[in-house]
C-alpha cells in the first residue's frame, strides 16, 4: 500500500495570536483524516528543514503572524515549494513573513488592516475549484474583512475565486475588487491558495466553511483539480 499523503500544519505565531487555532487544528485534522491524508501539527520552526519535508505533499499555514521561520526553514521551505509542494494559507497567514519576499510572491499579496469584524456577502466569481465549487454565487457570512497591501489579481498567476462587496459592509478599503480567496500555480512549481477567511471558531464547525478548506487542501495535494 503506497504512503498516505503527508500534510505538514504550521500555526506558530509571532504577533497577534487567534484563539480559532485550535478549533481549525481540530477541522483539518478530521478533514484530513476523513480524505485518508496524514496530518501533523505542529508550531515548531526546526520542522522545516530538507529531511523533515522529504515525503511531505503540502504545507498549511493556519493563522500564523509575524515571522515564525528561521533562515535555514526558509531555505527549506522555498525548496519545497519550487520542487512542486503544495501551500493552504488560511487567514493571517497574509500577515506572516514581510521580510521574506519570497513568501509575498508565494501569497500573491499581504496583509494590511482590517476593520471590526461584522456580516458582509462575499461573491464567489470562480465556482469552477473544489473549494468554491459548492457555494452559492452570493454567501453571506461573518468574519474580519482583510485588506492587502497590493491588489491581489495583479500578481503573477493569481485566479481570484472569491471576493467581497464593500458596500455590505463598513470599513472596507480595497474599492470595488476586494479580493478574499485566490490560488496560483506557476508553471514547473507547487500550488499556492489562500483564503482571507477563518477568524471565528465557528467558522471551523461550519458545513460550508469546512468544505472551503477541504477543497483547498486536496487541491493543493493535487488529489482534486
Amino acid at each position: 500500500m503506497p504512503p498516505l499523503p503527508r500534510v505538514l500544519l504550521f500555526t506558530r505565531t509571532a504577533g497577534f495570536r487567534h484563539d480559532s487555532i485550535p478549533a481549525g487544528i481540530a477541522a483539518l485534522g478530521e478533514l484530513a483524516a476523513g480524505q485518508g491524508l496524514e496530518l501533523t501539527a505542529t508550531e515548531d520552526p526546526g520542522a522545516f528543514t530538507e529531511a523533515g519535508l522529504d515525503g511531505t505533499t503540502a504545507v498549511v499555514f493556519l493563522s500564523t503572524t509575524g515571522e515564525v521561520l528561521t533562515d535555514q526553514g526558509r531555505q527549506a521551505l522555498e525548496r519545497f515549494l519550487s520542487a512542486g509542494g503544495g501551500f493552504l494559507g488560511i487567514h493571517s497567514a497574509a500577515g506572516t513573513e514581510y521580510d521574506w519576499p519570497f513568501y509575498g510572491e508565494l501569497l500573491g499579496s499581504r496583509f494590511h488592516s482590517h476593520p471590526a469584524a461584522q456580516p458582509a456577502a462575499v461573491t464567489v466569481e470562480d465556482r469552477n475549484h473544489p473549494a468554491t465549487a459548492h457555494l452559492p454565487e452570493q454567501w453571506d457570512w461573518t468574519d474580519e474583512w482583510y485588506d492587502f497591501r497590493s491588489p491581489p489579481r495583479s500578481a503573477e498567476g493569481v485566479r481570484v475565486l472569491a471576493t467581497v462587496d464593500e458596500s455590505r459592509y463598513q470599513g472596507g478599503r480595497m474599492g470595488t475588487d476586494h479580493p478574499l480567496v485566490w490560488c496560483r500555480e506557476p508553471e514547473g512549481k507547487g500550488r499556492s491558495f489562500y483564503t482571507a477567511l477563518g477568524h471565528f471558531d465557528e467558522a471551523y464547525s461550519d458545513p460550508a466553511f469546512r468544505a472551503h478548506l477541504l477543497g483547498a487542501l486536496l487541491w493543493v495535494c493535487r488529489l482534486k483539480d
